[in-house]
Formats: structure tokens, sequence, C-alpha cells
């Protein structure tokens, strides 16, 4: 029988390494074709790597907590015929070319902190004294900030078994930095005599456990999304805005095509692409929400790359990304939603459908809460929250007077950032997203 190598394959922009973090495959198994192989984990997201050929497995080239480039070989399988694939020099080129593009990536200002290097580290070893394992990358930041090896031994990993990071390496330096640099000085003023000692920041509360208490440790997903609302509610000061929209159009709309849309497109129409469809025609009217923050500068963003928050089996919450949703008509939109909503809760995304993000909507209704205040997802300046569809007794103008019916209400919540975003950039914003979906078309064809 022929043997075909299975090489781990690209995992999105500046990602040039993953963990094994799970087989489900052993040697000696059958596998078809799209048969799940093994489950991998990068700083961005865990994902399932799927069998490019049917055969049998031969051999596993790495064990579960390793950490293979992409490009490396990870497991060999038997065919029943000859399987063409890359040489070993095409291999070598594109690890190569992504090991090289990471550098240059992390130069960018939305990426990283200035004094990334730009070549690969010659002096420091893969692993320190411990054996803790030292990515390509954090070794080039190393060598360049002339961190030692020592240093990064104690240094806090947020990877998988305390693996350290790129941001784990570029946070202690900005720490080192913050510690090290003076702060501006300051005039002295005359002395006050209140009798109370200098103001000190309180002691963080530690939750103790009592011998009753279940203690779960968080698992690596859950730590990320942690440190990732802890650094948006530091970065950006929260305002959140709210305002009742008629979804009585939609809901007609979609009662009378939901049965003829699955016929004919083997979809389900669901009402988020209707609100991916308003919130992106509203960033085309107000480009300004459309933007991040780097330092003092406003980076506009030219493209309209809206993020769904996806709730997971497990419990928690994945964000992949809807490109140039602006572009998209509503079949489009529908059919991008279901597919990143299934491939999200069977671990299948890859790590470029959860980056480049520009706006984010989270559905709060799907639980049936009236409306919330959503973190912003970073380095965005809004999130908009969508609540649950209720029926309630609402008054309707009409050329006749006032009168009251039974409407189908929504809350919608727009928190944005306040250091760019103002009140009444906000309200604007959220006001059209709102006569958008109040003007939905019932007779709508597909």
């Amino acid at each position: 029988m022929a043997k075909a190598e299975v090489y781990l394959p690209g995992m999105g922009e500046g990602v040039i390494e993953a963990t094994i973090t799970r087989w489900m495959i052993k040697v000696g198994d059958r596998v078809e074709e799209d048969d799940p192989l093994v489950e991998v984990a990068t700083d961005k997201v865990d994902s399932e790597i799927p069998s490019p050929h049917a055969g049998v497995i031969a051999e596993l080239r790495f064990k579960e907590g390793d950490l293979p480039q992409v490009g490396q070989v990870i497991l060999v399988m038997e065919t029943g015929a000859e399987i063409g694939g890359p040489s070993a020099e095409d291999v070598k080129q594109e690890v190569d070319r992504i090991q090289s593009d990471t550098v240059e990536k992390a130069r960018e200002p939305e990426e990283a902190a200035e004094g990334v290097p730009g070549a690969l580290p010659k002096d420091i070893d893969s692993r320190t004294s411990g054996g803790r394992f030292l990515s390509p990358l954090v070794r080039s930041i190393a060598e360049k900030e002339g961190i030692s090896t020592e240093e990064l031994e104690g240094i806090k990993g947020s990877g998988k078994d305390n693996r350290l990071t790129r941001d784990d390496v570029l946070n202690y330096l900005e720490q080192k930095k913050g510690v090290s640099t003076p702060g501006p000085a300051v005039k002295p003023g005359p002395e006050k005599t209140t009798g109370s000692a200098p103001h000190k920041p309180a002691p963080a509360v530690v939750a103790a456990p009592s011998p009753h208490d279940e203690v779960i440790e968080m698992d690596r997903m859950r730590k990320l999304i942690a440190e990732h609302m802890v650094h948006s509610k530091q970065t950006s000061p929260h305002v959140t805005s709210f305002i009742e929209v008629d979804m009585t159009a939609v809901v007609t709309w979609r009662n009378k095509v939901k049965d003829s849309f699955l016929r004919q497109e083997n979809q389900k129409i669901t009402f988020m692409p209707i609100f991916i469809e308003a919130a992106a025609l509203a960033l085309r009217d107000y480009p300004m929400i459309n933007v991040s923050v780097d330092g003092t500068r406003i980076i506009k963003k030219k493209k309209i790359n809206i993020g769904m928050a996806t709730a997971l089996p497990d419990g928690n919450l994945i964000v992949p990304v809807i490109r140039e949703a602006d572009e998209k008509n509503l079949i489009g939109l529908a059919k991008s939603v279901n597919d990143l909503a299934n491939r999200a809760r069977k671990n299948q995304l890859r790590p470029d459908e959860i980056a480049g993000g520009t706006f984010t909507i989270t559905n709060f209704g799907t639980f049936d809460s009236l409306t919330g205040t959503p973190i912003i997802n970073q380095p965005e300046v809004a999130i908009l929250g969508v609540g649950a569809i209720v029926k309630k007794p609402a008054v309707i103008e009409t050329p006749q007077g006032d009168t009251i019916g039974i409407r189908h209400l929504m809350i919608l919540s727009l928190s944005y950032d306040h250091r760019v975003v103002d009140g009444a950039l906000g309200g604007m914003y959220l006001k059209k997203v709102k006569e958008y979906l109040e003007g939905f078309d019932p007779d709508r064809k597909i």
C-alpha cells in the first residue's frame, strides 16, 4: 500500500504552530476522507483537522501536548493508491513564509507593541532549563528585548499547560517598563494636614473555597475569554444605549418564507442574517462606528466584517466573522451564518475565521433575555446586543388616529467606546438600525 504524509495545515494569518490537544484516532484505525483526525489548539481557536484521504493510520509523529509547526508531518497513513502531495522543499518554503509573515505582522500597530524583531532567534534554545517550550516568535521577542531564559521561565503563560504566548511576553515587557520608567515630575504643593495616610488601592479579594465547595479549573478557552473581557473593560470606557424596535414586518416576512426558503436553499432562515444586514447597512451610513483605536489614532476600516457571538455546547463563547457583510445579499448572509455557527459548535473553525472583525452582534434573545449590556470585542469600538422579540400591546399611528394593537417588539442595546464614540453618534447609529428593521419589506422576494 502507498503511504501518505499528513501535514499540519495553515491555521490562519500569523499562526505558525498548534498544540495537539487530542488524537481522535490511533494507529491501525481505518478512516475515510474528511473524518476528524486530531483536535489542535492555537492562541486563537480550537479546531479539528480532517483526513485528506481514506486509509489506515500507520504512524503518529506527535503526542498529545506536543507543539508541531505548520507544515510538519503529524501522521502517516497507508492508502490504496499513490497520493500526490507537497514536496519537502515546498513544505519548508511554506513554513519559512508563515514565520516571516508572522514576525512582520507583529510589527504592525494593530497587532503588537513596538520592538518585535524581524528575524527568528539563533541564540535562545527552544526550551528553558526547566523544560518549558519557547516558540520561535517568543524567542524572537526575547532575543530582541534581552530577556533571559531565566526570566522567561518565571513569566506566567496563558497558553495550554502554562505555555508562553507572544502576548504574555509583550505584557511582561509593558509591566517591566512601567516599573522601571519614572512617571512625570509633579510640582509639589502645600502639604495637607488631614491626618490621613495616602490612599492605597484596596487589596484584591480572594474567594477562598470552603470544604463543601467544588473547585473547577477554567478550561483553556474560558481563560482566554476571561482575559479578553477584563482587557476590554480596562481599555474602553463603556457606554450603553437602548432603543425599542417594532419587528412585526420582519416576523411576518420570516413566517411567510421560512418553509419555501428551506426547500429552495436547503437552509434555515433565522433572524440573525436580518440583524447583520441592518447593522452592516447602518455602518455604511455611520462609518465612524466601524473603527478601531491605536493610541491617539483612529483607524477607519474600509471593510465591514461583522462577528456574531456564538454559544458553544460546553458553555463557552466564540465569535466567527462574516467578512464584507455589507456586500452579501440575504441568502448569502443566511448561508454564512448557518455554516459558521454549525462549524463553531463542532470545533471546525479556522483561526482566520474568528479574526479581523470590525463590529460584533450578540443575540440575548436566544435565551429569552429582553436586553443586556454587552462588552466590546476588542479592538472594535462597538457591539450590538439583540434582545428577545416579544408580543406586546403598542400604540399604532394610523391616518384615522392612534390605536392599540399587538406588535412584535424588541430592545436593541449598543455598547460603545466613549473614547471615540459619543452618545450622539451611538444614538444615531442605533436609530438607523431601527429604521432599517422597521422598514423591512414584508413582501420582499428571496
